[in-house]
């Protein structure tokens, strides 16, 4: 069965606390540092983990891959500040983690982790799951329906992209950033890290933060370039660079023609929850 597609990672929740993490090598990895916080409330978690190392020889060993656990890895996230590397553990790194994290929440943390990782065994076997439990997360959350079945679709309208990518021999996670960043400057004006930085996002996803039109838009720009690509049959970065731009520019143009009918700006400062929120307390009154 295939393999559940991840391009921009996950995010999982324990106790409110966000930690990120990715499929690698068909198992869960997540950020350290995500994981650190968690645990600690540490308001720098990056810090405390420095300090882990330092404390315990057992575990610096273990972080070198001195001992019988895989290491840690390097893994690309979607940032605020664009795609970076980020250290993340496996299950088991994690469960030896956690031995030298001295914290009331390590058991229920345990428990969470185990059924994290029976539920990835159960995303294998049905793929379907993934998806509803995404769903399940933004309702979570606080979203609405509307918005949660436009994103649902953004993120397959996003797979289908990355699917044509890789068969037209775009291969390295760079040349995806790379256009990416160049759908979204021809559709919005904006890099994905400019657009993340105009709404003031720091680790944030920006797509989750995207209103409805916004999201409409960036739909728009990835479907076009899709579509374009085959049209063309663009084979390698060069010239499916080009097809990102005109793809974008589709969306783009679509854009300015709304801004300039309506009057208003798609792009926005705010974020969908932000802009429900008032209609919510109203509603609740009534």
């Amino acid at each position: 069965m295939s393999e559940p597609k991840n391009p921009e990672g996950k995010i999982a929740l324990f106790q409110q606390k966000e930690i990120r993490r990715v499929i690698h090598n068909k198992e869960w990895w997540f950020v350290i540092n995500d994981v650190v916080a968690a645990l600690t409330d540490s308001a720098n978690p990056q810090g405390y983990y420095k300090d882990m190392r330092k404390r315990d020889p057992f575990l610096a060993n273990d972080l070198k891959g001195g001992g019988q656990i895989a290491p840690p890895l390097g893994l690309e996230f979607d940032t605020a500040g664009g795609r970076q590397m980020l250290q993340c553990w496996n299950t088991e790194g994690i469960f030896r983690l956690i031995q030298s994290i001295p914290s009331p929440k390590a058991e229920p943390f345990k428990r969470w982790l185990a059924r994290i990782g029976y539920e990835r065994i159960q995303e294998i076997e049905d793929p379907e799951l993934a998806t509803k439990r995404t769903r399940a997360l933004y309702k979570a959350k606080g979203y609405s329906d509307d918005w949660i079945e436009k994103r649902m679709r953004s993120i397959a309208i996003r797979d289908e992209l990355t699917d044509e990518w890789n068969k037209r021999g775009v291969k390295e996670q760079r040349e995806y950033s790379i256009l990416t960043a160049e759908i979204s400057k021809a559709t919005f004006g904006l890099t994905p890290t400019e657009y993340a930085e105009f709404k003031r996002l720091k680790r944030e996803n920006l797509r989750d933060h995207m209103t409805d039109l916004e999201l409409i838009f960036s739909m728009l720009g990835e479907a076009a370039t899709t579509e374009i690509a085959r049209n063309r049959d663009a084979q390698g970065f060069p010239q499916n660079k080009q097809v990102a731009h005109d793809g974008g520019k589709v969306a783009g143009n679509a854009r300015l023609e709304l801004e300039k009918k309506s009057g208003r700006k798609v792009v926005t400062r705010e974020n969908y929850l932000a802009l429900e929120q008032p209609v919510r307390k109203v509603k609740r009154s009534q």
